[in-house]
């Protein structure tokens, strides 16, 4: 079985993927980690995440076994204090945590490059898939269509727009052979004019308990495709987070995203 250890164990991903951890015939949960002073520390993992003890406690040090699968979705600091400690250890690291400033996604890159990591902004699998779909559209489609790239988040969601749908603009202005810096539209007020040909809009709308929306627009003359993914509840993020450790832990070093575990 593949020992994994749970990075943010104590929140509402932690405790689900502690959960799925705990069901999962081929694993075995190692560790489960909160930061120091969190109440949650010295509790029973299992029991915190409602199912029977695990006879594991939520513990504030972090000291990766090089054979373990760390499963991350935490903060971008502890994210970046995480890989570095894998990344010593030689211990394979997924992250799903989102926020990275480009500096922090940089060294996070960098950082995971002397391991085995999964890093993505989104761990579902439908998503993995929208990024191949989105490609195939923009090559497809051509230069007569504008791409826009539309989120919805809960109100509590911190940044704007979601990771998610900065990958996604991404993978359309790589299609379009071009980088999305320097052209990506991020809101539009008063009289900005008529788009432009290069724009490529990355929209975030926050409200609720949205779990997360991302919907990519194709819009030409006299039509337009929507391809869309609807995100019902965080289990789907937790769900391939745990597909993409247990496909990292016989994975040589490098670093993956999640098109690389469905084998896209």
């Amino acid at each position: 079985m593949t020992p994994i250890i749970v990075c943010g164990a104590a929140g509402r991903m932690g405790r689900l993927l502690v959960r799925l951890v705990l069901e999962e015939p081929a694993a075995t949960l190692a560790a489960a980690i909160e930061a120091p002073g969190h109440p949650a520390l010295g509790r029973d993992a299992g029991e915190l995440a409602g199912v029977s003890a695990a006879g594991v406690r939520i513990v504030d040090v972090y000291a990766p076994p090089r054979e373990s699968v760390t499963l991350d979705f935490t903060t971008p600091a502890a994210a970046l204090g995480h890989l570095a400690a894998a990344a010593a250890a030689g211990a394979a690291i997924v992250v799903g945590t989102t926020g990275f400033t480009p500096d922090e996604r940089a060294r996070a890159q960098a950082l995971a490059a002397a391991t085995r990591a999964v890093i993505a902004p989104n761990m579902s699998v439908g998503v993995a898939v929208l990024e191949r779909l989105v490609e195939a559209a923009v090559r497809a489609l051509g230069p007569g269509f504008d791409v826009e790239v539309v989120e919805i988040h809960h109100k509590l969601k911190r940044d704007a727009p979601s990771g998610t749908a900065l990958r996604l603009g991404e993978v359309a202005a790589a299609a379009q052979g071009r980088p999305l810096a320097g052209r990506a539209v991020f809101g539009r007020e008063g009289e900005p004019g008529p788009r432009a040909d290069g724009e490529l809009g990355v929209l975030a709308v926050r409200g609720g308990d949205v779990v997360g929306d991302h919907t990519v627009y194709f819009l030409g003359a006299g039509e337009r495709l929507e391809l869309a993914h609807r995100a019902q509840s965080r289990e789907c993020l937790a769900r391939g987070g745990l597909r993409a450790a247990l496909w990292l832990a016989t994975q040589p070093q490098g670093v993956y995203g999640m098109r690389d575990v469905l084998g896209l």
